[in-house]
């Protein structure tokens, strides 16, 4: 059982555990898999081509963030893998998302529809660091909204985000704007280094799009059937 919904984050430090966790579902259907910098720098875009071919749907997690220009450039080159969904900061501005969602009109065909999602801020971030630490006196709710709607404004297909945020996100924005949220945490899995966390279930609830999980499935010694249990979970 394959749940498009659900991302895994394959957030290994070697090709050695990332091959050996995709092994499970060598003779079954592709899950959809999350990609970002760590494994990108290391395997590079050849390995991702690849796991395109090989039918994985793609989440390339590279938060860009750069001059409208740069960004672009970024853009295009990374529509040749054929990834499915791509991220870059909301933070950059409008002009930067507008440059992004350009690139992406001109050169998407039939085959490659790729989607961009904004990063409003990381599932790590709380209010103390928002205030302290950025000198931003709103809330992070508040925050997090102003992002989303900026980066729907600007063109992009939805936003990554707390699963605690996205009622709000959606009742700011619209309903079809996609929101992707990381820091899923099932009942009884250690939070780490995340901040603002909700169970599978709860995402889904709040009207999440899709749910990105690592550790709960990467870090177990069954991660077919952690999978499974999560897809079980959002499907009831």
């Amino acid at each position: 059982m394959v749940d498009p919904r659900v991302f895994i984050a394959l957030d290994y430090p070697s090709i050695h555990e990332v091959e050996q966790l995709l092994a499970h579902w060598q003779h079954q259907q592709k899950p959809a898999i999350k990609i970002g910098y760590q494994l990108f720098y290391q395997l590079g875009p050849d390995w991702v081509k690849q796991k395109k071919k090989e039918g994985y749907t793609i989440f390339l997690d590279l938060k860009l963030h750069d001059i409208p220009n740069t960004v672009a450039n970024g853009v295009k080159s990374l529509m040749q893998l054929g990834v499915d969904f791509l991220t870059l900061h909301a933070s950059g501005g409008a002009a930067m998302i507008e440059a992004a969602r350009s690139t992406v009109e001109k050169h998407q065909t039939k085959g490659n529809q790729m989607k961009l999602l904004a990063v409003t801020h990381l599932t790590s971030m709380s209010d103390q660091m928002l205030h302290t630490e950025l000198g931003v006196t709103e809330s992070l709710t508040e925050n997090v909204v102003r992002l989303a709607q900026l980066a729907h404004q600007s063109g992009t297909d939805g936003v990554i985000c707390s699963g605690q945020e996205v009622i709000e996100i959606k009742d700011a924005t619209h309903p079809d704007f996609l929101a992707v949220t990381p820091g899923i945490r099932p009942h009884g899995v250690d939070a780490s280094d995340q901040q603002r966390v909700v169970t599978p279930a709860t995402a889904i609830q709040n009207g999440a799009d899709y749910i990105v999980v690592g550790r709960a499935i990467t870090h177990t010694k069954q991660p077919i059937e952690a999978y499974q249990q999560i897809c079980a979970e959002i499907q009831s």
